[in-house]
């Protein structure tokens, strides 16, 4: 039986939410008065809601969980799942408020970019501090060092302060030191976006390789499901900080993509859905409803026509509607943008009704990620509402034009372009 490198009991974390202590004692002291008082707290932020002060939220509530030695776990979720608050417990910078957490072995981790470098020492001397924190002596380094600095591609920057480094540098270096440093358990969590494609599938490589060959374990965060299918084994999908599934990664990216519940539907109450946090909240989008179909499968050789239900929250003018077009496995297709919808006054509900044409849609399933939103003088769009997953749909026509091949979506993309002519 394979050796059991992580053990994780019943683990919880909360958080007091908007429960920021003052920075010295006269601020405590002044905010302590204002409260005796029924004041307002003069140290609070501009703009706070003092009535969720001292409210409590979990992060994680309940997590159990083994990964066994040389297991390469991917680890997926919607933002606010509590993944990242997971891998910092698991790094030792944060706490658990209950629960137990058992590691057998050195841990390296890539949480954040730039996290455990000292902006003012040089890639060289970063290298080292990283070393000796996992208590590796400097004969030890000595003999990797040359190994870490050809991996990162900095050889030429590697006595340059990092603080003068590039995100995108920080991440090669990090993710060198992180690779071949002696641990037993590398994390990563999301950091590998920043880089270029070349790098990254050259970490995906690499961690393959050190697992496979060092039996080394590999915690891989990730929003973007194609690497998680490329280096992951095993796949646990968390949600509002717990556990909802633990095993096969196709399965496991079918619960977080949610297609299970939502196939076959015409009507989607969005009521309800997540909101991210940087809409301005000045339209709020009701429901989505296709309107010429009782299953939500539709063939490519005709218009698809839906309608969505809205209020505006606020007077907004010039309003736009857009939508990105996905596949059920996360890859983006393309976006389709409305014209210019007019101007909307305060608890003004309305609909629209559009059309959209599939024919350069492969067979299959997709969803739509809807938002309204306004242009700033620049031609930037600001969000006013948006849905990442509103609506799911099937294409499946009666015919093909590709002699009946099945279409590999993760390898191909989702377009299905016209046949090539060929010239006789």
């Amino acid at each position: 039986m394979s050796e059991t490198m992580i053990k994780i009991e019943n683990l919880k974390k909360k958080y007091k939410l908007g429960a920021i202590g003052g920075t010295t004692l006269t601020a405590e002291i002044q905010s302590w008065w204002a409260k005796k008082r029924g004041k307002d707290d003069p140290n609070l932020p501009i703009g706070t809601d003092v009535t969720k002060l001292g409210k409590t939220f979990w992060a994680l509530n309940g997590i159990n969980m083994e990964v066994k030695k040389g297991e390469r776990l991917g680890i997926i979720g919607h933002n606010g799942a509590g993944k990242s608050t997971m891998l910092k417990i698991l790094s030792r910078i944060t706490a658990p408020t209950e629960g137990t957490i058992g590691l057998n072995g050195r841990i390296t981790s890539m949480l954040e970019v730039g996290t455990g470098f000292h902006g003012e020492l040089t890639g060289r001397q970063n290298i080292y501090m990283n070393g000796a924190i996992l208590g590796m002596t400097k004969k030890e380094i000595d003999a990797k060092i040359e190994e870490i600095i050809d991996f990162s591609e900095l050889r030429e920057f590697i006595d340059t302060p990092v603080k003068r480094y590039s995100s995108g540098m920080y991440v090669k270096l990090g993710f060198a030191v992180a690779a071949h440093l002696d641990s037993e358990i590398m994390i990563m969590d999301e950091v590998l976006a920043v880089g270029d494609m070349a790098f990254q599938k050259k970490c995906l490589d690499k961690m393959r390789e050190t697992s496979e060959k060092e039996d080394r374990t590999i915690l891989y965060v990730s929003h973007n499901m194609n690497t998680i299918r490329q280096l992951c084994e095993r796949v646990v999908v968390l949600n509002k900080g717990t556990i909802i599934y633990d095993g096969d990664v196709e399965k496991g990216i079918a619960e977080y993509l949610g297609e299970k519940t939502e196939a076959k539907s015409t009507f989607f109450d969005l009521n309800n859905s997540e909101r991210p946090t940087n809409i301005t909240e000045k339209a709020f989008i009701h429901d989505i409803k296709f309107n010429d179909s009782t299953t939500g499968i539709f063939s490519r050789d005709n218009p698809i026509s839906f309608t969505i239900s809205w209020t505006a929250m606020d007077n907004i003018e010039s309003v736009f509607f857009r939508m990105i077009i996905r596949h059920a496995s996360d890859i983006p297709v393309g976006l389709v943008q409305s014209d210019n919808l007019g101007n909307f006054i305060t608890r003004q509900s309305t609909t629209h009704t559009f059309e959209f044409m599939p024919d350069l849609l492969a067979d299959g399933k997709y969803f739509f990620s809807i938002a309204l939103y306004q242009k700033d003088d620049l031609g930037h769009s600001i969000a006013l509402d948006h849905i990442t997953r509103a609506c799911y749909f099937e294409i499946m026509s009666s015919h093909t034009n590709i002699q009946n091949l099945a279409w590999e979506h993760q390898w191909w993309g989702s377009i299905m372009f016209p046949k090539l002519n060929i010239k006789r």
